[in-house]
């Protein structure tokens, strides 16, 4: 039987560094832009010669690939195209800035293949996006969506942060609600912030939204101040990540991983396949990849990715990987697909821990499997270190 994987090709190229942002990326300039696009082929003809199966997935993300163009975008994914055997129905994803709409030729990448965007909006309110250091506007985000759509690329996904600084639940709720339906909003609806950010999601139209909790990361801006930001306290982002559940799903955004909402029929199937442990190969400087059983990534520099600088990452797919990355989908962890993949049932310490957190509202068992709820998700990762 042929195998089937998804592709990911990193961008590693920003117009600015966000103050948040822990990706490998770096600003550059066309020569920079034609030289990495050179090199990206070369990792993507010897990944080809080395892979006989198709490919399901493509996602081509950042840094920010829209800085590239369209042109230069196309010209990657015809390489693909013709090095690779693409299925049919194949989802193909590219991420592009909210202001992308100034600039990229979206009837083009329709016409080349592309039938996903993913716009990193972060927020609706533009107060909350200068503290971000993002250099857009929410209408930039919409623009977008509208004229990708208006070329026949209806699959879009925005962006959404939560706990950020000088957010609270009014102001997520407005984003929300513009992603849905398009839409301005009025001055005084810009003293709010979360209501008003996920409402503008919502008038967006959009299919699909990716709702994450800042984390603050080491060696990132935010993480020399974060002291000086006004975060959120734990409890006040736990109440704003359980009120943005509870308003997506409103909006008919049903959570289906712990950071991803959709309408029916648009969950993202690049990454539902990471966390279904599927196989996929990650070309890119700080690229991950598991395939043929194994993990290993890309060396975090454009040089050594030239170079072939690959990082063994150990062995992938163990019992406690599926454990761990089933748990983080809503629809949880099959007992019996375990069984069935592993060759040995769960371990009965497993059941008689989960009978405490489903007792406890964390999780929910309902027949065969087991799940988070949302209120669980929020403490996941205690949750799984007891589990495993």
């Amino acid at each position: 039987m042929s195998k089937s994987i998804g592709l990911y090709l990193h961008i590693p190229f920003c117009k600015s560094k966000c103050p948040y942002c822990d990706f490998y990326s770096t600003r550059a300039g066309e020569y920079e832009y034609n030289d990495y696009v050179i090199a990206l082929k070369e990792k993507l003809k010897y990944w080809s010669n080395h892979f006989n199966g198709t490919v399901k997935t493509v996602y081509i993300g950042g840094g920010t690939p829209s800085v590239l163009g369209a042109e230069r975008l196309c010209d990657i994914l015809s390489f693909v195209k013709k090095n690779f055997t693409l299925e049919s129905n194949a989802e193909i994803t590219v991420e592009v800035n909210p202001d992308s709409g100034k600039k990229l030729d979206f009837a083009l990448m329709k016409n080349t293949g592309f039938n996903r965007l993913s716009i990193g909006m972060q927020s609706a309110v533009p107060a909350e996006l200068k503290k971000l250091g993002r250099i857009h506007t929410a209408e930039d985000a919409k623009h977008t969506a509208e004229l990708a759509q208006a070329a026949g690329i209806t699959n879009i996904s925005l962006d959404l942060m939560t706990g950020i600084p000088l957010q609270t639940k009014e102001t997520l709720k407005q984003s929300v609600v513009c992603c849905a339906f398009g839409g301005a909003y009025s001055a005084e609806q810009t003293k709010e912030t979360l209501k008003q950010s996920v409402d503008f999601c919502a008038q967006c139209g959009v299919t699909h939204i990716s709702s994450y909790i800042l984390k603050i990361e080491e060696n990132t801006k935010f993480a020399q101040i974060e002291s000086k930001l006004n975060l959120p306290s734990d409890d006040e982002q736990a109440e704003l990540y359980l009120y943005t559940v509870e308003l997506l799903e409103q909006y008919g955004y049903m959570q289906y991983e712990i950071s991803n909402f959709a309408k029916k029929g648009f969950e993202s199937r690049h990454n539902s396949s990471y966390w279904e442990c599927g196989e996929y190969i990650g070309i890119g400087p700080s690229a991950h990849s598991f395939f043929n059983g194994k993990r290993f990534f890309y060396d975090r520099s454009i040089e050594n990715f030239k170079a072939n600088k690959i990082i063994n990452d150990g062995e992938g797919g163990t019992a406690e990987e599926y454990i761990m990355l089933s748990l983080r989908l809503k629809k949880g962890l099959d007992t019996e697909e375990y069984a069935k993949k592993y060759g040995t049932p769960l371990p009965q310490s497993f059941f008689k821990k989960t009978d405490l957190y489903v007792k406890n509202g964390f999780m929910e068992h309902n027949g065969t499997s087991f799940s988070f709820t949302p209120k669980g998700f929020l403490v996941s990762n205690t949750i799984l270190a007891d589990l495993i």
